[in-house]
């Protein structure tokens, strides 16, 4: 695997477990605010990892075959402009290239040793902003994202349904807000962003998202 593949299946890796501990844990405290039958509360959470499961393996195999038509016109379209324009597309690249400090002899110089080696790649890669040749697949994001959702799905629904009844609300939220931290942490770090702010945005989604469930559920409590 391409190292853009890599990066590819951990994002659908870490993002598949980020909402399946988000989703399920809004799913399975909401009905936690509703009812105290554990039977309920473990059924709504596995139809919520069942369904998520599908929706989000379904989710990224169109996100990421959508991505990939995207850039496939994109190549057709750069062909077409070096057929019809070459002079305007290569002018187009050492202006590119001036605007980053290059004098400009030699940007020209650049941009006419890059274009006569492989014009469509370059004029892709510096019109458009990526690499033709980086290849990603749609199935294996897609199958990353059902094997971890469910993974990520696991721990509310195991803390909620098998914790003692007094405390599992509190000790669901709690291992949720750990759990969000990790992923939140991990997404940033794969996208080399703050990871303080990741971690911060990722845990008060998930507090706002909980709270909201549960209250909802109270109001129909009996």
């Amino acid at each position: 695997m391409s190292l853009a593949e890599k990066i590819n299946v951990m994002r659908a890796s870490v993002m598949g477990a980020n909402d399946g501990i988000l989703s399920v844990a809004g799913i399975v405290i909401g009905v936690a605010g509703a009812t105290s039958n554990s039977y309920a509360i473990l059924l709504s959470g596995l139809s919520g990892m069942l369904a998520g499961t599908v929706s989000m393996a379904m989710g990224e195999y169109v996100s990421v075959n959508t991505q990939r038509d995207s850039e496939k016109n994109a190549v057709i379209k750069e062909s077409r402009a070096l057929d019809d324009d070459y002079q305007g597309e290569l002018d187009f690249i050492q202006h590119k290239y001036e605007q980053t400090g290059i004098s400009s002899a030699l940007a020209a110089q650049a941009a006419q040793e890059m274009m006569t080696k492989d014009p469509v790649n370059v004029g892709v890669r510096e019109r458009y902003g990526f690499d033709p040749h980086v290849k990603t697949s749609a199935i294996s994001a897609a199958m990353a994202s059902m094997i971890s959702f469910p993974l990520g799905s696991i721990l509310p629904l195991v803390a909620i349904t098998f914790l003692p009844t007094d405390i599992r609300v509190i000790a669901t939220v709690i291992a949720v807000i750990i759990a969000l931290s990790i992923t939140g942490y991990t997404a940033a770090a794969l996208g080399n962003a703050n990871r303080g702010k990741a971690m911060l945005r990722n845990v008060v989604s998930g507090i706002l998202t909980m709270a909201v469930t549960y209250l909802t559920g109270s109001l129909f409590a009996h």
